[in-house]
């Protein structure tokens, strides 16, 4: 991999601003349309490519349909509250990190047919982290996601 140079930034704190604000969007987005898309047993969610890009959105579809083949979803409530931990605009692409704490006791794998909590399957609280990546036309879609539930918060 060749190493690469450091660049003087050229962007403004109005444009890093608008990249927090984006970013954050398309990670709310991401959060309620995997909610939606879980609840419906819908890999293929129109809405999914909407606030997800690979790898991350072939990783969402696949345990919405490992739930759906043993009959199971998500339902429930989702509690979130991220922070952008840091802005690369130089890069190519451009990119957001997203650190939440998500408080997951309130949503549930469940049984599709008996609604019963799937055991082993409650959450609780704990640290997630996400990257947005800006594609085209200023498009930011959260590419890279994962839960720490190792790590309360």
């Amino acid at each position: 991999m060749p190493a690469t140079q450091k660049a003087t930034p050229t962007h403004s704190a109005a444009e890093e601003q608008a990249a927090r604000k984006a970013a954050l969007a398309a990670y709310s987005g991401y959060l309620a349309v995997s909610r939606t898309a879980s609840r419906r047993a819908d890999p293929f969610h129109p809405e999914l490519t909407r606030f997800l890009a690979d790898p991350l959105l072939t990783r969402v579809r696949l345990a919405i349909r490992d739930a759906k083949e043993h009959g199971a979803m998500r339902t429930g409530t989702l509690v979130s509250d991220p922070t952008v931990t840091s802005v690369s605009l130089d890069g190519v692409p451009a990119t957001v990190e997203i650190q939440d704490c998500v408080d997951a006791t309130g949503y549930r794998l469940v049984y599709t047919k008996t609604k019963k909590v799937v055991p082993g399957s409650g959450g609780g609280r704990h640290l997630a982290t996400a990257t947005a990546t800006r594609y085209a036309a200023d498009r930011w879609l959260i590419s890279a996601g994962t839960a720490h539930e190792d790590q309360p918060c």
